[in-house]
């Protein structure tokens, strides 16, 4: 969050009208005037506040209906720092925790937020369901395929919510463009293109040092086997190491890749391929800088390029997704879409009016609080998900598969019915993780 003192807050939102989020994950002027206790509220407690959990911050203060009554995260910066945000704008401090373990038994909790690192994501996300909370899951919600299949089964136990992170589901842009190709304007869909380019620094070599003082080591490692703290782990740089991260698929290509799926109406693929590797920089980075996967079915095609630290755009993008049919191509992002015919000749463009963060690590913007509307209606007013877990999964599994497709240097042949890989064991042995003792997730 963009720390401002009041005067600056209150003449900001003068002149940009109360209702509208400030820059970056500011609070507004809405939230003084909320009733509280009001019997359609949503209280809500957001968990990991490092980068994508700012953005949940401010999506939920932009919903009339909801509410932050907890704010958790392992260390002390984070969890200071939010908790002054609040005081700064004269609102009530939310109550502050360390330990989600306490925020799922708080009755004065309805739904909680997970955007902590991947390695927690789906026992977290357990706990919470058997507890009786909604649960807004950041993608991909699962470190392995298993996981995956473990939070399915929770959520159907429980019968609570999930609102799966993928926020471009609540884009109407995106869902018009949807409709355009499923009813038959490019003609029969068959290939779906999906790409990142960002510009990522070296993390260097990490090096043993003490845990900070603020840092719960223990509680951040969670369900992962214990290591030695370094210096070049925490509180972002998990994502390149295998132990607790899932590279860039998981991070970022999950996002476009669901647009491909949703576009070509399929779900799980009879093959995976994925070749790359560490090429930009050599330091500890444990996965692929550089990547190219696909998925093949019967008769469509869907693939992504990552490109971690070379951020030379497609068709202008960073990010996007082209789907291509026989009669023409739709290319789109967070931004709008464009619709070409065979002769590359374009057809249509709209570029909606407000700017989403699509490269940064908080991605804030009118896409999550779209997000967030739609999940505080689906809890109060019976509004249907616009992901369900079930469905967010799907490109999650894939790109798991991508993973080990990569490590392993092979195709993998699935069960499109369950993804699950065949006949190759050693493959097979990734499709869930070892757990330290006490952690593992009970369904």
């Amino acid at each position: 969050m963009k720390k401002i003192d009041r005067r600056t807050f209150i003449k900001q939102a003068s002149e940009t009208g109360a209702g509208l989020t400030l820059a970056a994950t500011g609070l507004t002027t809405e939230s003084y005037a909320r009733i509280l206790g009001a019997n359609d509220r949503v209280n809500f407690a957001v968990l990991g506040l490092h980068g994508r959990g700012n953005a949940h911050l401010s999506a939920i203060d932009a919903c009339e209906k909801g509410m932050v009554t907890t704010i958790c995260d392992v260390d002390r910066r984070e969890t200071d720092r939010v908790a002054a945000q609040f005081r700064q704008r004269d609102m009530t401090a939310p109550r502050v925790e360390k330990d989600f373990r306490k925020v799922i038994e708080s009755s004065d909790v309805d739904a909680i937020t997970i955007a902590t690192p991947e390695h927690l994501q789906t026992p977290i996300a357990i706990a919470a369901l058997q507890a009786g909370k909604h649960v807004y899951l950041e993608k991909p919600g699962s470190h392995n395929p298993g996981e995956g299949e473990l939070v399915i089964r929770a959520q159907e136990t429980t019968g609570k919510l999930i609102q799966f992170g993928d926020q471009q589901r609540s884009s109407a842009h995106t869902v018009e463009a949807m409709q355009k190709i499923h009813s038959g304007e490019i003609g029969e869909v068959y290939f779906g293109k999906a790409w990142y380019s960002n510009t990522r620094g070296s993390i260097g070599t990490g090096k043993a040092v003490p845990v900070p003082d603020t840092l719960d080591w223990d509680l951040w490692q969670g369900p992962a086997p214990r290591r030695p703290y370094k210096d070049n782990v925490h509180p972002y740089n998990w994502h390149w190491f295998w132990h607790w991260g899932c590279g860039e698929t998981l991070n970022n290509a999950i996002h476009e890749v669901d647009l491909c799926v949703w576009a070509l109406g399929v779900r799980y693929p009879n093959k995976v391929t994925a070749t790359g590797g560490r090429y930009h920089f050599k330091d500890d980075w444990e996965f692929y800088d550089t990547m190219v996967t696909s998925f093949e079915y019967d008769d469509k095609m869907i693939t992504w390029e990552g490109k971690s630290c070379q951020g030379m755009k497609y068709f202008g993008r960073g990010r996007g997704a082209s789907i291509h049919g026989t009669k023409g191509t739709v290319i789109m992002d967070r931004e709008g879409y464009e619709i070409y015919d065979l002769d590359n000749r374009q057809t249509f463009k709209y570029v909606k009016p407000e700017r989403d963060a699509a490269l940064n690590v908080v991605g804030e913007g009118p896409l999550t609080i779209a997000h967030f509307h739609n999940f505080i209606n689906a809890i109060t007013q019976g509004e249907k998900l616009h992901s369900p877990i079930r469905e967010g999964n799907v490109a999650a599994t894939m790109l798991h598969l991508s993973n080990i497709a990569w490590k392993y240097d092979r195709q993998l042949k699935l069960d499109p019915q369950t993804a699950h890989i065949q006949n190759d064991a050693e493959a097979i042995s990734m499709w869930n993780r070892e757990y330290e003792s006490g952690w593992e997730p009970k369904v």
